[in-house]
């Protein structure tokens, strides 16, 4: 089974066996299996956050349930529900529609519900923990089920038990959402602060931050339909206030965000353009020309291209910053 069309960088590979999971009856059956069960595991959603570098051996599980309900209305929260196969972005845009605002700056991110949790994704002021109620998984090797809180998932900055301990142990079936009474917006972000000057709306509401950021991010970032990408491909680095100083010294235009506890978050991109990469290629995988925190697969690229090129990256910065950047995606 080709996986071509299942990863958004359009990178070449073939699993041997790929299972559509619909239910948490599917991941069962693949655990009491007597040759899936004891194979490993690749999880795949919307394959947004995957560089596949080989075929791959492992049983793909293709997560594909669906689904979406409010669960429950409290005092002082809404809370709602999706399944792990649904889109995210559809989901976050059914929310407003519901009248349920408080995912609108995490639209457009590409990629599943089921992997939200997993990633901790975050954009524009807001990360997934700041959002989340709990989730439910399968266990890969028992087949039980499991609810987990906020806690038990150990989230971190693109982090969670899921890249952790659990990593190819448990299947996300569904996931649940908590949207915090009264609707507060997130604004302190660089950019959306742009968009309240430039628009004189000093009080958007959520489907105006919605509009706002889909704008801001399909001004930066290549649709994986047109260009083969998997969005963000580095984490944004996180250094003390002290080396924070020492590179303003160096360098006064830094982009960087200092965050609750001292700590400065810089922007990945920036470093990246500032070593001259944006526009660059090896072989036929490239930074993107508007945004050099995107890889792209500028046609027929391997995945071998896209590591190399990342390293490449990584290399000029640690050179230059003296900062080692971290991949976000899954290189399998």
């Amino acid at each position: 089974m080709s996986l071509r069309e299942h990863n958004s960088f359009g990178l070449p590979a073939v699993a041997r066996t790929l299972v559509r999971v619909r239910s948490e009856a599917d991941v069962r059956r693949v655990v009491d299996h007597p040759e899936f069960g004891r194979a490993p595991k690749l999880i795949l959603g919307g394959g947004s956050n995957l560089v596949l570098t080989r075929d791959v051996d492992a049983v793909v599980l293709k997560i594909e349930i669906e689904g979406r309900r409010l669960v429950a209305e409290t005092e002082d929260a809404w809370i709602v529900e999706a399944g792990a196969g649904e889109r995210w972005h559809d989901v976050v845009a059914w929310t407003l529609d519901q009248g349920l605002p408080g995912l609108e700056n995490l639209a457009l991110i590409p990629g599943t519900v089921g992997a939200a949790p997993v990633q901790n994704i975050g954009a524009y002021g807001v990360e997934l923990k700041d959002r989340f109620h709990s989730l439910d998984a399968v266990d890969l090797i028992t087949g039980r089920s499991v609810t987990l809180d906020a806690a038990m998932c150990r989230f971190g900055y693109r982090d969670s038990l899921f890249k952790q301990d659990l990593a190819g142990k448990s299947v996300v079936t569904r996931v649940r959402l908590r949207l915090p009474k009264p609707w507060v917006p997130a604004l302190g972000y660089l950019d959306l602060e742009r968009k309240m000057a430039e628009t004189g709306d000093t009080h958007p509401s959520a489907r105006t931050i919605f509009d706002w950021v889909c704008a801001i991010r399909r001004a930066k970032l290549p649709d994986p339909a047109a260009i083969g990408n998997a969005g963000s491909f580095f984490k944004n680095p996180v250094v003390s206030a002290e080396q924070c100083r020492d590179i303003i010294g160096r360098d006064p235009e830094i982009v960087h965000y200092p965050l609750p506890d001292g700590s400065v978050k810089l922007a990945a991109g920036w470093l990246i353009d500032a070593c001259g990469w944006k526009g660059k290629s090896v072989g036929r995988a490239g930074v993107y020309e508007r945004q050099a925190l995107v890889l792209v697969n500028r046609g027929g690229a391997s995945g071998a291209e896209v590591v190399t090129l990342a390293r490449a990256i990584q290399e000029s910065v640690y050179g230059r910053f003296g900062i080692r950047l971290e991949p976000e995606p899954v290189i399998v």
